[in-house]
């Protein structure tokens, strides 16, 4: 360990670890495909371990918040550990207890409804196309050609939905095989929430042996910026996503809208994706209302509109506040490459990451600056 930290005081060493991390860039950005297939590899056999990570990061100021309140007077570090955790735990699981009492007994019922009536639909909206190109004739306009590939789409959907049942036992296989593992997940969860003193302590120990403290000083202020911006987007995102999904249900109540429930569910979900995650929740719930009361879509996405200008500029800043600090540029920049990239994750995670970037960037040119002002200051004179 001592040798170690010797050989990162040499003059060589930053160098050396330069030239090192070139090449490891140079062969991951060249052999792109291998390294994300390795990563997917990776994260199949870890996907366990990783479920669990996460759900005890997620559930930890949960079960901090119960330790330093209700439980502050139990002075047995694991009783008080123990109990907490299981507050916790049953917190989340009435949580979802009622969430499910309230949802999923509508939520089957509009999509049993909508299944059921799905020819009746397809057969509206097909008069509505024919009605629409006849208006259109008056004018001069000839849509046949457009009608013609939406009926030959409706026609080959209709034709390919039988053929679909064994794509959805596929897909009934798979969400089970991930629920075993969420199983899996949240038992070792209870184990990292139970260590999780141990397991920091255990890792500052491993770095401290590594680095040298002023590195290990920096790192950790580092980590510590970085979890901060991300438990601040992760509790505003989701408060924001229930908030945008209640309102939305709210109105559609109200205007007597078919399938409020399982649109809003819909929005509230799709609106925790930055910029394009309203978009699909609009376009989802459009195209269920269109086939229903072409009306109501139109309606349900003027008030999309309305309540998406209203979450940006009212909602989301009263939430986030200042604390990321990111430019819309950056945030853009961010969800592009980041959706092209890794997918779904990229665009949750985008804003959290340009935060954290942002952070960083600006934090090493105070310390450039500081640096050339100190060398352009005049020495002084005896």
């Amino acid at each position: 360990m001592n040798f170690f930290k010797k050989c990162m005081n040499q003059k060589w060493f930053p160098y050396t670890v330069a030239s090192c991390s070139a090449v490891l860039v140079y062969l991951g950005v060249s052999h792109i495909n291998l390294l994300f297939k390795g990563i997917a590899v990776l994260g199949k056999y870890f996907s366990p371990v990783i479920t669990g990570l996460i759900l005890a990061y997620v559930l930890h100021p949960l079960v901090a918040f119960f330790e330093r309140t209700i439980l502050s007077g139990i002075k047995q570090n694991g009783i008080r550990r123990s109990l907490a955790i299981l507050l916790s735990v049953m917190v989340v699981l009435l949580f979802i207890a009622i969430l499910m009492i309230a949802l999923i007994p509508q939520l089957v019922d509009s999509i049993t409804t909508f299944v059921s009536n799905l020819d009746s639909y397809a057969r509206s909206l097909e008069n509505l196309l024919n009605n629409l190109n006849v208006q259109a004739g008056n004018f001069h306009i000839n849509l046949s050609g457009i009608i013609g590939k939406i009926n030959t789409f409706l026609s080959q959907f209709a034709q390919k939905l039988p053929q679909a049942m064994s794509q959805i036992i596929n897909v009934s296989a798979g969400i089970g095989k991930g629920f075993f593992n969420f199983i899996l997940g949240s038992i070792l969860a209870l184990y990292f929430l139970a260590g999780m003193e141990k397991l920091q302590a255990g890792s500052v120990r491993l770095m401290k042996a590594f680095i040298p403290d002023s590195f290990y000083q920096r790192m950790s202020t580092f980590w510590s910026t970085c979890n901060d911006i991300l438990k601040r987007y992760i509790a505003g995102d989701l408060l924001d996503g229930l908030i945008v999904g209640i309102v939305n249900w709210f109105f559609m109540t109200v205007t007597g809208m078919s399938y409020s429930v399982l649109i809003s569910l819909f929005v509230g979900v799709t609106n925790l994706a930055p910029t394009f995650g309203p978009i699909v929740g609009a376009i989802i719930g459009a195209f269920i209302l269109v086939l229903v009361n072409p009306i109501h879509a139109l309606i349900f996405l003027i008030f999309t509109i309305v309540l998406q200008t209203v979450d940006g500029y009212i909602i989301k800043p009263k939430l986030f506040g200042n604390t990321l600090g990111v430019s819309a540029v950056w945030i853009l920049v961010t969800l592009v490459v980041g959706g092209r990239m890794f997918g779904v994750a990229g665009i949750m995670l985008a804003i959290p990451f340009a935060a954290i970037f942002n952070f960083t960037y600006q934090n090493w040119i105070q310390k450039r600056e500081a640096a050339l002002a100190d060398k352009a200051e005049p020495p002084e004179e005896e």
